[in-house]
């Protein structure tokens, strides 16, 4: 199932005027097709090179996240209560969460094509759902983004949650970092995000 996560995969950084213009669901089909297309034409990627992929992940998916909103929602409650420190020690184990998270999706990807579905969106509307599926190798992935327009210099549309076959990762990681919480708080769910992100590495 998490293969399917590739497709939230976004332009390098630089691209973000060309984006300022681009429909949501125009920006996503744009940039999954890129990525998949990186994939298929990169023998180290399709081999299990993961320091690659990892680095692949980095580069194209996360500049286009709004990371901060992604884990202070993930977190809950809690993030409000939490330290400076904490919540900057919160994203950076939270992004290497994911990271791997996509790098592992990402090395099990063969000749997936993306479908877009119709777009429902009002001219003045800042956030949106944008719906589409991975098609190819068996059955039909659905994969759902909820993206916003960030205002200002660099604006464009910012992907903040998804949802793959009618689960969504943000309210998937609450659930279990809110068990985390209540049990050691803040300062164990940074140090059990901390260990399981060396156990992950170390299988890289």
């Amino acid at each position: 199932m998490l293969a399917a996560t590739v497709v939230i995969a976004a332009a390098l950084p630089g691209t973000a005027v060309f984006a300022q213009d681009e429909a949501p669901d125009a920006l996503i089909k744009r940039l999954s097709t890129e990525v998949l297309d990186t994939i298929k034409n990169d023998k180290a990627i399709r081999a299990g090179d993961m320091a690659k992929v990892v680095a692949l992940v980095d580069a194209r998916i996360m500049p286009n996240v709004n990371f901060q909103r992604m884990t202070a929602s993930a977190v809950g409650p809690a993030w409000r209560q939490a330290t400076p420190e904490q919540q900057k020690r919160l994203q950076e184990e939270f992004k290497t969460l994911l990271v791997r998270t996509y790098a592992g999706a990402l090395a099990q990807v063969s000749d997936q094509v993306i479908s877009m579905k119709p777009l429902r969106m009002a001219a003045e509307d800042k956030e949106v759902l944008v719906r589409s599926e991975i098609k190819g190798g068996g059955e039909a992935i659905q994969l759902d983004y909820r993206l916003e327009k960030t205002p200002g210099q660099g604006a464009g549309w910012r992907i903040y949650n998804l949802n793959v076959l009618g689960v969504w990762l943000v309210e998937t990681y609450r659930s279990q970092f809110a068990s985390e919480i209540n049990a050691k708080g803040l300062d164990g769910l940074i140090a059990a995000l901390t260990e399981r992100n060396k156990a992950n590495g170390k299988k890289a």
